[in-house]
């Protein structure tokens, strides 16, 4: 089924490499916008929960904004509108990327930034999760808003979250997949040109859904692993008494 695969391209490289070369711009694009939507999202999720109203209501238009915005729009006003509203100096540069940085920077802008805004969403529900104890006792000890937070909020927070981040961590593989709109040839359009030149819809696709299930499996393996390292332990437990000691409470 997949034989067509190892036969030999218009360009000399076999379909292979193609597909090959697009999951290298699939894990590239979802590595790097991971960790900077990651960062943005921590830093916006803060934001929503501080007590100074301004910083409050400029996280939540930005969480709002591009959270409600689909993705596709995202990518377009990325591409095609942001070189356009930079200044002429900026913007020209923009254009004048060669391939494939040209399509790689905006897309990677696109995914980091909309990511981030769900990110910042879980940050928040991690923090408001904590007992109301937790900041009253940074208060107590004197600690500042941002030592209570980088000490003793935070790091609990980012634990108890790391379940729902494992659905971003998944989405963020198969959102890459909206780059080939601006030219970005990951994954899903390298699969696309192998369609197109062999008419074995079959066997590209096939291969790239493979490669999409087997990276979202090893996303989910590594955050299972990140949970069990720091997963907070619940109150322990009581034993049931065993029925022995039913008997002889009961005799006695």
């Amino acid at each position: 089924m997949f034989d067509v695969l190892f036969d030999q391209a218009s360009d000399g490289q076999r379909y292979l490499d193609w597909l090959m070369s697009g999951l290298g711009w699939t894990l590239a694009l979802a590595f790097f916008g991971w960790w900077i939507a990651f960062a943005v999202g921590v830093l916006v999720g803060v934001g929503r929960t501080v007590e100074r109203r301004s910083v409050a209501l400029l996280a939540r238009l930005y969480v709002e904004i591009f959270r409600n915005i689909p993705v596709l729009v995202q990518m377009f006003l990325w591409y095609f509108v942001l070189p356009e509203i930079l200044p002429a100096a900026a913007g020209g540069w923009l254009k004048q990327l060669p391939p494939p940085w040209g399509s790689f920077l905006p897309a990677l802008a696109c995914l980091s930034f909309y990511t981030a805004s769900r990110v910042a969403e879980q940050v928040r529900a991690g923090i408001e999760a904590l007992p109301k104890g937790q900041a009253e006792a940074t208060r107590a000890l004197g600690l500042s808003s941002v030592q209570a937070y980088r000490l003793v909020i935070l790091p609990q927070a980012l634990r108890l979250i790391v379940p729902s981040l494992t659905s971003e961590v998944m989405a963020i593989y198969k959102n890459t997949s909206v780059a080939l709109t601006i030219g970005l040839l990951e994954l899903t359009a390298q699969a696309r040109q192998v369609s197109e030149e062999t008419f074995q819809t079959f066997a590209a696709f096939g291969a790239a859904t493979l490669a999409y299930l087997t990276l979202a499996l090893v996303a989910y393996g590594l955050m299972t692993l990140v949970d069990r390292r720091f997963h907070i332990p619940g109150p322990a437990q009581r034993s049931r008494p065993r029925f022995g000691r039913l008997r002889t409470a009961k005799g006695a």
